[in-house]
């Protein structure tokens, strides 16, 4: 190998909640470098959570998060002239990482009027195990169940 693998950034916690998943997320949501507009937007769709549930925010969001993470996805992988979808396992980081891309961007596609309002509908959908982000978990398993006849392709 030429380089070095890059190093993983440290994230520190959130002020609010002192976590660092929601860190990560408010980052995830974060854009053209606006990040207490990324933390209002956050730590407003906790709230609603909060009144619609009637628990505990970052218990609710936990699960939506662990019902979004995939376990396994294909990548594709040059063999012989042909390129084959290889069913790989996800590690823990990227896991989390997709997790939360997936729920931002299907929680922009809601039609809820603000932003905070549509985070909180997709996670409360993704933590029932429904909504749009879990659909797409779901197919990215099934693409690689189907193409599991090619898992001895693995590098």
């Amino acid at each position: 190998m030429r380089k070095k693998r890059a190093e993983r950034r440290k994230v520190d916690p959130d002020p609010k909640y002192h976590d660092v998943l929601v860190a990560q997320f408010v980052n995830t949501v974060l854009r053209r470098g606006k990040k207490s507009l990324a933390r209002r937007i956050v730590y407003g769709a906790f709230d609603i959570l909060a009144k619609k549930t009637k628990q505990e925010p970052l218990d609710v969001f936990r699960k939506a998060v662990s019902n979004v993470a995939p376990l396994v996805e294909v990548r594709s992988r040059r063999i012989g002239g042909a390129n084959y979808q290889v069913p790989v396992e996800v590690r823990e980081e990227r896991r989390i990482s997709l997790a939360l891309r997936w729920l931002r961007m299907f929680a922009k596609q809601r039609k809820e009027k603000s932003m905070s309002a549509r985070l909180a509908a997709e996670i409360i959908a993704a933590s029932n195990g429904e909504g749009a982000s879990v659909k797409k978990r779901d197919d990215t398993h099934r693409m690689a169940e189907a193409n599991k006849a090619f898992a001895h392709f693995k590098w």
